[in-house]
């Protein structure tokens, strides 16, 4: 019951926007055809993003991703996005720190955070 009400505040206070913008980056990914191996994480970002309260991200242990091939796609996606999508969710989960009332959220944006820096070869699961 808590998980759902802190999800529930979450897509109230800034969730919904913040799925449809990576939502949205992964649509613009693919149509660019060069970005379309960020695409996936992007979308698997939206739904975290969307409803995180009672999910985890996880590294993948198989998959063409987890390789060489997946280091070189992280490398690149942390030059071009991921240093300052991670500074971004880094600097609102201080505000929300600050709030004492915000740290649930503030621990969710920091996970934001990591998979945002290197998205690839990571997935995202349900906690039970």
């Amino acid at each position: 019951m808590i998980r759902f009400i802190l999800n529930v505040l979450w897509f109230i206070c800034g969730g919904l926007p913040l799925a449809l913008g990576w939502f949205f980056a992964g649509l613009l990914l693919a149509i660019t055809i060069v970005g379309l191996p960020y695409t996936a994480a992007a979308w698997r970002i939206a739904g975290f993003a969307l409803w995180p309260f009672g999910k985890e991200i996880v590294r993948r242990e198989t998959g063409l991703a987890t390789g060489p091939l997946g280091a070189v796609l992280n490398v690149i996606w942390f030059i071009l996005a991921g240093w300052w999508l991670a500074l971004g969710h880094l600097i609102v989960a201080v505000g929300e720190v600050v709030t004492i009332i915000g740290i649930p959220f503030a621990i969710k944006d920091l996970q934001l955070a990591q998979i945002a820096l290197s998205p690839i070869g990571q997935d995202v699961r349900r906690v039970d």
